[in-house]
């Protein structure tokens, strides 16, 4: 790990930041940092200001107090790039205005604003193609004229990329590049950033572990803290595995001189009374005389107040000591629970869909894993549907024959209503349990104390997912199947590793669509089925899913 000074060589210095929101909100606490050249992941949990460092860099948003030094340009790749489905590719490449003035030349237009803009870019038209084709995506000069509506995701996410590379600029930000994308999209985007120029920086926030495993360095946000590890996710992980397990050795060191001092406390306490006593015995007995005893007296006083000072300043040392160890020990996160009602035996048919023009049905038994796979716009959400029994505007890949009636399932789209506690909310999943078993279970999911009686509409969005998965997973009856659409989009890091804890005590079969193959290996799938051209088909053991 390095310390947070800038370097020499930084293209971004983050100096004393601080950030409030209007209504007093105090988003950065004097954070100081920098960003040098090469791939930095920047990551940290929801909330602790990963995107508004983003928004100062680019001049969107500005200090409370400090200041944000960027040598160079500064490009972004908007996220709502793949809604603007109007724009053409030239367009969203920033190139539009330059080919259109190269074409008015070339069709004999003698204003000197078209050889303005054309001067120097002659030939951008096949450095924009060039670029594309180097990220994958290979074409003509039509390609220019189609509009972003036609394109796949992981197009998108081409054009989008090859605009940072056509602007030259010297830092790149990437603000969760790998939410709503594909298989197809995220291979394109690592495939982009391992080949992104050393010279430049490019900040990616995210928490896909997979792509963070190919940037140089991890800068994480903590508090007020900005601090960068260098290597890839992994390094980092391991970094601060080793770091907690110092600070957990140094809390329980801490804890043991504080019990020594206090017992040395109490010890000299009983020693001070005890000759206290004998004095009192012995001038009450007139064994010295008065004028002696009074000066024994107040010279035991002294002592014993000097005595005292002593052992109360060791004593206050060591709460100090213990007080640094416990805030270096980060907050205990894991969600640890125990789901025996969700318990499938392994013959038991959990689920049967049936495919147009296939004899054999797909079926489900027992505590299988499933993930469904397939690229955006294939069908994938659509089945799920089918599943779990809400309506379908179009025919899903496969339909429903059977399935068991206790059903969990969590959409991309958490909805819960705002009005409710969370204990509330998890009660109407589970009427017949009382109010202090439920309290006992939200314990475990990290809702302890008074935090199960807190309203909905307060909650971050990890929160909120917690929520819902807990009423997903303690409701009763227990659900035999739990469906889940993209579970880890949005999610921190934290966040989904509560998921995988919560998932790893579920016995129920599981069907979980998702891009994210590290969360997918986590919780153990077994099985893989995948949705093409509005098919459903399982995918052989071993081989690679298509995108």
């Amino acid at each position: 790990m390095s310390a947070p000074t800038p370097g020499a060589d930084a293209l971004v210095t983050l100096t004393h930041l601080t950030l409030d929101w209007p209504d007093g909100t105090r988003v950065l606490d004097d954070v100081s940092g920098s960003f040098g050249r090469g791939r930095a992941g920047l990551v940290g949990r929801n909330g602790s200001g990963k995107t508004t460092l983003l928004r100062l860099m680019t001049g969107d948003l500005t200090p409370t107090s400090g200041t944000v030094d960027v040598a160079g340009t500064v490009a972004t790749l908007p996220q709502q790039l793949g809604r603007d489905t109007g724009r053409t590719v030239a367009e969203a490449l920033g190139i539009a205005p330059v080919l259109r003035a190269i074409a008015a030349i070339e069709a004999g237009s003698l204003d000197q604003a078209d050889f303005d803009l054309a001067e120097g870019r002659w030939s951008i038209g096949a450095e924009a193609l060039s670029t594309l084709a180097t990220l994958g995506l290979t074409g003509d000069a039509d390609l220019f004229e189609r509009t972003l509506g036609t394109l796949s995701g992981g197009e998108v996410v081409t054009v989008g990329l090859a605009a940072l590379q056509l602007q030259r600029a010297d830092v790149a930000l990437l603000d969760e590049p790998t939410n709503n994308l594909d298989r197809e999209a995220r291979a394109r985007l690592v495939t982009a950033i391992d080949a992104w120029p050393t010279g430049r920086s490019l900040v990616v926030v995210s928490h896909d572990t997979e792509l963070l495993e190919h940037v140089d360095r991890i800068v994480e946000v903590h508090g007020s803290e900005l601090r960068t590890f260098e290597g890839p996710w992994s390094v980092y992980l391991e970094a601060v595995t080793v770091e907690q397990q110092a600070a957990a050795d140094a809390v329980r060191s801490a804890e043991q001189q504080l019990r020594r001092e206090k017992r040395d406390r109490i010890e000299a306490e009983l020693g001070l009374a005890g000759r206290a006593r004998a004095a009192n015995r012995a001038a009450a007995r007139g064994d010295l005389p008065r004028i002696v005893a009074g000066k024994r007296a107040m010279s035991a006083e002294r002592s014993a107040a000097k005595h005292r000072d002593v052992h109360d300043d060791r004593l206050g040392k060591a709460r100090e000591a213990l007080a640094d160890a416990e805030s270096r020990v980060r907050e205990d996160r894991s969600v640890r629970i125990t789901l025996p009602g969700t318990r499938v035996p392994a013959g038991r048919t959990v689920l049967e869909l049936q495919t147009k023009g296939e004899d054999l049905p797909f079926v489900v038994r027992g505590p299988e894993r499933i993930a469904l796979t397939g690229p955006n716009g294939a069908g994938k959400t659509t089945l799920l549907r089918e599943v779990v029994g809400q309506p379908v505007a179009v025919p899903p890949a496969a339909r429903l024959l059977r399935r068991v009636e206790e059903v969990g399932y969590l959409p991309q789209r958490i909805d819960l209503d705002d009005d409710l506690t969370i204990l509330e909310t998890v009660r109407a999943a589970a009427p017949t349990a009382s109010p202090q078993q439920v309290r006992a279970s939200l314990a475990r999911f990290l809702f302890r104390g008074t935090l199960a009686d807190q309203r909905v509409a307060g909650l971050s969005g990890g929160e909120r997912f917690r929520v819902a998965l807990a009423a997903v997973l303690l409701a009763d009856p227990a659900p035999q199947l739990v469906v889940l659409d993209e579970p880890t989009k949005s999610l921190d890091v934290d966040s989904v590793d509560q998921l995988v804890d919560a998932l790893a005590a579920y016995e129920g079969a599981l069907l979980v669509v998702s891009h994210d193959e590290g969360f997918l290996a986590r919780v153990g799938i077994t099985r893989r089925w995948q949705v093409r051209a509005g098919r459903l088909g399982e995918v052989a053991p071993g081989s690679t899913p298509g995108r």
